[in-house]
């Protein structure tokens, strides 16, 4: 558990997990977390273009939603490390405006499927909560098993979605099973406008309109890549760029221009 009770990303996991011990012949390193996973794979492009997910992520947050980042999580069997209970927002805690959707929410795609063994699990409701005492309800139920936490089972090919305020962490994975997890995050425009970054997923920056449109190419792009993809679907219409007739094509020099595109992730 390489964060929980340290400084790291702003302090937003107070209390560490348990760390089991990895078999004598485990490596000193593995691939746990890809970030800017887009532009690195064409199937994660396409998918984040899926008509259904981008018509929900407008549903939640407006025609206007904006991305917020994107990776791959990796739990590998017998060394996927903890991730220590956290709530994912750090920015608008305390604006007047604040509401349970303020922080935007993560759509996650299972590759294979998860468990309660190498799952995420959540504190349902605690999204509506503001901050969580997280010290005091790991006090209350005597370990880091939350009581009232329930895990994300899921079959492979499922897409589990989670608010982003919402309490939530995951195990060290002891089981035989792998955990692949498609992070695809989006938020209300409104919740990013002229608002400081935090500071964990890029630099610290205002975000202005010019931000967040560069940022939001991603989503035209994507969405050309699974047009040529499956030609016989019906692509998703981002109202931005339909409204300002902007076009985006899916092609070698869009890949060039989209390297480390994450670097200019909308964090709050």
């Amino acid at each position: 558990d390489p964060f929980g009770g340290t400084d790291l990303a702003n302090g937003r996991h107070p209390v560490k997990m348990t760390e089991p011990t990895p078999a004598q012949d485990a490596p000193d390193e593995v691939v746990y977390l890809i970030l800017g996973s887009l532009q690195f794979s064409d199937a994660c492009l396409r998918t984040y273009a899926h008509p259904d997910l981008l018509a929900v992520a407008a549903a939640v947050n407006g025609d206007d939603f904006v991305p917020f980042s994107d990776a791959i999580f990796i739990k590998e069997p017998g060394m996927g490390a903890s991730v220590a209970w956290h709530q994912d927002g750090t920015t608008l805690w305390d604006s007047p405006t604040w509401d349970q959707g303020s922080h935007g929410f993560n759509f996650m795609g299972q590759l294979y499927g998860c468990t309660p063994a190498n799952g995420v699990w959540v504190l349902p409701g605690s999204h509506k909560l503001g901050q969580v005492d997280i010290k005091a309800l790991v006090a209350e139920a005597g370990s880091e098993r939350l009581t009232d936490a329930v895990p994300m089972v899921c079959a492979p090919g499922d897409v589990a979605i989670s608010n982003r305020q919402a309490l939530h962490g995951s195990f060290a994975n002891t089981s035989t099973d792998w955990r692949v997890t498609l992070n695809m995050g989006f938020h209300r425009r409104a919740s990013v406008m002229g608002v400081m970054g935090g500071g964990i997923h890029s630099a610290p920056a205002v975000y202005d309109d010019a931000r967040i449109k560069e940022r939001s190419r991603i989503i035209g792009y994507a969405i050309d890549a699974r047009k040529q993809r499956f030609p016989d679907e019906t692509p998703f219409a981002y109202k931005p760029f339909a409204d300002a007739d902007e076009g985006h094509r899916w092609d070698d020099a869009a890949r060039e221009s989209l390297k480390d595109y994450n670097l200019l992730d909308l964090s709050i």
